[in-house]
């Protein structure tokens, strides 16, 4: 925190570092006052982590309210009275996670808050995972019991298909007793040629450190008694610091999951609706940005083309298109380098996380896509995934099975196919590519 008032700043950034220094205070007095017994009961559980962690010491298994009928009384039950059998530090969190929750919808982010609420120490949290059908493990001291991967092996079970989530769970539960999860991630993904994760790797460079806990390390505790409260404040600032790069995973400019989830479930009229309310917040950011003119130029273009295809967009692919070129103007206004497009395959999915070698059905070349995690896992298990389509001579076909000279996006993949950092989406539409279509 220190450093960061060793370098001048503008009046937007000394406001943004005073309010930092201000909430680091606030936290501070009130953690000070939690040890010396005198904090309100009601500031702790104001927190939704706060909140996770006191029911998970009722009961291991919390499910919240929205997820009751996935996961009903009688499953909480059995889950609790098998997880009370294994004699493990095992707890079961399912909440709903989208993007701009208070973990970033990041099961990751989710279990180290509610791990630090509880007070730190031997623990294994079961929650949901990042995409449908998919359960996640994190624990501490990473690896004990294979935890991580025991949830991860679930997943790519054949029996499991379909299953609900208490299924999941209880077939997790068991792994982790066995203590076998390396093993039987390996048997269940052998062939299919995908990554072997682990629980630090996984989480990517910011969800991977693990924040500090304020309530259960014997260090703390030690500091606050001997050394005094001022160094309690100090510890408490690191902490507001490093949950504050949690929560800033993303790019400032980046499109949240929870914009394409609401888009995928939209009619077209509603779809269109998004696409211009998308349209409208990169103006504002483009002629609001700080960056580099080059940058907010690039971001402008991508405004003015996403505008030109809105305005002449005749279906849902063309929809999407405005979606791309949204999400191109800001990554020109992102810091993040080398930004994906969104996914080639169904670019309502949100933006692609990886590029893959992809060869399309009945063709010899190979193409290099990008991919969501979804359409990731279904080409790595050698299922089709799940595409955007257009129609041609009257019937539904995969949108990238138009001729490339009938569309736009057929010709880009929505940014996938596109020949270099000088080609972009917009410029294509600023030379004509997608009215030239269109007649």
């Amino acid at each position: 925190m220190c450093t960061d008032l060793l370098h001048p700043a503008g009046p937007r950034q000394a406001s943004a570092i005073a309010r930092r220094l201000r909430r680091a205070v606030a936290l501070g007095a009130a953690s000070v006052a939690l040890l010396c017994g005198t904090a309100a009961p009601s500031v702790a559980a104001e927190s939704p982590g706060q909140k996770i962690a006191d029911a998970l010491r009722r009961s291991p298994v919390h499910v919240d309210p929205s997820l009751a009928s996935a996961v009903d009384t009688e499953q909480q039950r059995e889950l609790a009275a098998r997880i009370r059998r294994s004699r493990l530090p095992i707890r079961v969190a399912l909440v709903p996670l989208v993007e701009g929750d208070s973990w970033g919808g990041k099961p990751e982010q989710l279990a180290e808050v509610v791990h630090d609420r509880m007070g730190g120490g031997p623990s294994i949290l079961i929650t949901l995972g990042n995409y449908p059908d998919d359960i996640s493990a994190r624990e501490w001291p990473s690896g004990t019991h294979q935890a991580f991967h025991a949830a991860a092996a679930v997943f790519f079970q054949k029996d499991m298909k379909g299953a609900g989530p208490a299924k999941r769970v209880a077939r997790a539960i068991d792994i982790i007793e066995a203590g076998n999860g390396d093993t039987v991630y390996a048997r269940a993904t052998a062939g299919l040629g995908a990554p072997k994760p682990t629980q630090d790797t996984a989480d990517g460079a910011g969800a991977g450190a693990k924040a500090p806990s304020a309530h259960g390390s014997p260090v703390v505790r030690l500091l606050s008694l001997v050394v005094g409260p001022v160094l309690l404040l100090a510890a408490v600032g690191l902490l507001l610091r490093r949950r504050s790069r949690l929560r800033d995973l993303s790019t400032p400019f980046a499109l949240p999951r929870s914009v394409f989830a609401a888009a995928r479930q939209a009619d077209e009229a509603g779809l269109r609706d998004r696409a211009a309310e998308e349209v409208v917040r990169l103006g504002e950011e483009a002629r609001t940005a700080q960056g580099a003119p080059a940058a907010v130029e690039r971001a402008l273009d991508a405004y003015a083309a996403a505008g030109t295809v809105l305005d002449r967009a005749r279906g849902v692919p063309d929809l999407a298109g405005v979606f791309a070129l949204v999400a191109e103007g800001r990554a020109s206004l992102s810091a993040a380098t080398a930004a994906l497009p969104l996914c080639f395959f169904h670019p309502l999915h949100g933006p692609a996380v990886r590029r893959i070698p992809w060869r399309p059905l009945g063709r010899r070349e190979q193409l290099r896509v990008a991919a969501c995690e979804t359409c990731l896992r279904a080409v790595r298990t050698r299922r089709a995934p799940e595409v955007l389509t257009d129609r041609r001579d009257g019937r539904p076909v995969p949108y990238f099975e138009v001729p490339a000279e009938d569309s736009l996006w057929a010709a880009t993949g929505y940014g996938s196919l596109l020949s270099g950092a000088a080609d972009s989406l917009a410029g294509r539409v600023q030379r004509g590519d997608f009215t030239r279509t269109q007649d």
